[in-house]
């Protein structure tokens, strides 16, 4: 098989899409998702409630985006179902809760919001769990 940039060797990109997939799962629900699991009462009195659901509801809401869906994503199951929340947590992260944060002080954030929104556009690849591999 001939490759160009326009074509590339689809097994390079399954490898890098599950990648992305897994180092970003991963970070995502170590740093962000676990503690608010492990230390959930202290959390409810940290929790930013920008929209005014209360405490409980924005937290279970971060918790569905920061634990459920990326495991849902480093298994390839519902991909590109899964990053909405986790792109939407992200957004009033970054634009209603910290709008004052410079690029450097929210680099993590918008390093995981690049992310999870390419994998929603590109989808998980190959190399998953979710309809048994196919494309």
């Amino acid at each position: 098989m001939k490759t160009s940039l326009l074509h590339p060797v689809t097994p390079r990109i399954d490898a890098g899409l599950l990648f992305l997939r897994l180092t970003g799962a991963l970070m995502l629900f170590y740093v962000h998702g676990l503690p608010k699991v492990l230390h959930y009462r202290a959390e409810l009195t940290r929790i930013e409630d920008p929209f005014g659901f209360g405490p409980h509801v924005s937290l279970l809401g971060a918790i569905l985006a920061e634990v459920i869906c990326p495991v849902l994503i480093a298994l390839g199951l519902f991909t590109r179902l899964a990053c909405l929340p986790i792109i939407v947590v992200l957004l009033v992260a970054m634009l209603a809760v910290h709008p004052g944060w410079s690029i450097a002080e929210g680099q993590f954030g918008w390093l995981l919001l690049i992310i999870f929104t390419t994998i929603a556009l590109c989808g998980p690849g190959r190399w998953r769990i979710g309809r048994g591999g196919r494309p």
